[in-house]
């Protein structure tokens, strides 16, 4: 986490004696990374954290990738995938590598459990659904937009509010019942390689770990932990831990978020992409100015509504590129955007790191002398290559890599007025560029 914080009771120093009312101490708990030499917290917890009975190994998360030797530009229309299970239970997995794994949730049932993932960070992008996340740290309200970087063996339950949700989806679920629509959506992220999803460094102070002021965020955008912290209750709790590619049950014999108060550097934030502040220029910038978060060997970026390039002669929208030590795959939320036809809200575009991309033919002139962009979403550059499941597979859009074959016209004027033979197939409507 980028600042320091405390919630909740207490002592004046660490590792003293600190007891609750009615004499008992209260157990102190070091919840740390990178061996004591990374970021920590400090909690103390009403019970000793290590009583835990009954496990047991529920079922297996490891991925199985699919067409690992085929290298094609993908598109997945996942906004059809039918709702399933919970917000753990229900996560697909579409893309993934040895570094990060990418998938969908919509859930259509409640957590009935509490869930702690111990193989790596997660970053949830909520598309639609609000709630309220229940950790070990206190609650995290969610609403549409929000990231929520969970990091790693943060006890947590997310619960959603009442279906349907905010409205953002409803036309879509027109006619269904209430028990036929899902809670919500989201996007995500979950590291493979121990990583942890941080700020990008340089927009740190390396002293003091304050945001700098060319940073597109800063600390006041961060939501972090609230009231109600500690929930202090007898009986049977099952939490549900993810480490070795599997999901195993463990049995609680109190509540699991029974903390009484904590302080430190590692814990559970939301971020809200609206408040993301875009940076812009003279000529088109390149995608690490979208940059949000990072983990090791992937980056995940958010494209915003803005301002475009303000040069008198600029093309506004991405020029083709090889970046040639990158996969990029990106979300659609919402908006146009300008440099693709063909995709849709809820789209997943993935353009390997072998073959060039660019502009759909016709984009580029369509995109001339436009000042806006309301462009919405998330991406995800990994420095290996990623591969796709069978879910993936199973809602490809295998017509997308044909969709760039298409005549390169010039435009009806050229530059010094000499008319041009008129193009055989208009290029895109603006609504469709």
């Amino acid at each position: 986490m980028p600042y320091y914080t405390k919630l909740g009771n207490l002592p004046r120093k660490r590792h003293v004696q600190f007891r609750r009312p009615d004499g008992a101490l209260y157990s102190e708990e070091l919840f740390g990374t990178e061996g004591f030499v990374g970021p920590t917290s400090t909690l103390y917890h009403i019970h000793p954290p290590t009583q835990v009975s009954g496990w047991k190994n529920l079922y297996t998360t490891k991925p199985e990738y699919v067409e690992s030797g085929v290298m094609r530009m993908r598109h997945a229309k996942t906004a059809d995938m039918k709702p399933k299970g919970d917000p753990v239970t229900g996560r697909i997995v579409l893309y993934g590598n040895a570094d990060v794994e990418m998938g969908i949730c919509t859930p259509e049932a409640a957590m009935d459990y509490h869930f702690k993932n111990g193989q790596g960070d997660e970053c949830l992008f909520v598309h639609y659904g609000t709630g309220t996340l229940f950790t070990m740290f206190g609650t995290l309200k969610f609403g549409p937009k929000d990231y929520i970087v969970i990091p790693k063996g943060t006890i947590y339950q997310m619960v959603f509010d009442e279906r349907p949700d905010d409205g953002s989806d409803n036309e879509k679920f027109a006619g269904k019942s209430k028990a036929e629509m899902p809670y919500g959506r989201f996007l995500c992220f979950e590291t493979a390689n121990a990583s942890h999803i941080l700020p990008p460094p340089r927009y740190m102070s390396k002293q003091t770990a304050q945001f700098l002021e060319h940073a597109p965020y800063c600390e006041r955008d961060l939501r972090i932990p609230e009231p109600p912290l500690t929930f202090d209750e007898a009986g049977e709790f099952e939490v549900r831990i993810k480490a070795r590619d599997s999901v195993h049950s463990y049995i609680y014999n109190y509540h699991p978020l029974d903390v009484v108060g904590w302080d430190g550097c590692y814990y559970p934030y939301c971020f809200n992409i609206d408040d993301f502040a875009p940076i812009v220029g003279q000529l088109h910038m390149p995608p690490p100015i979208h940059q949000t978060f990072e983990g090791h060997n992937f980056v995940i970026c958010s494209f915003c509504p803005r301002m475009l390039d303000f040069h008198p002669e600029a093309i506004p929208i991405p020029y083709n590129h090889s970046n040639i030590d990158s996969d990029e795959i990106l979300y659609y939320v919402e908006g146009d955007y300008g440099a693709r036809r063909g995709i849709e809200i809820g789209s997943i575009s993935l353009h390997p790191q072998g073959i060039p991309h660019g502009p759909h033919p016709g984009t580029v002139e369509k995109s001339l002398g436009k000042k806006y962009t309301n462009e919405l979403a998330v991406m995800c550059d990994t420095f290996r290559p990623m591969f796709p499941t069978k879910a993936a597979v199973q809602i490809d859009d295998e017509s997308y890599p044909e969709s760039w074959r298409q005549d390169h016209h010039a435009p009806l004027e050229n530059r010094n007025g000499a008319h041009q033979p008129k193009p055989s197939a208009a290029p895109a409507s603006p609504d469709q560029a």
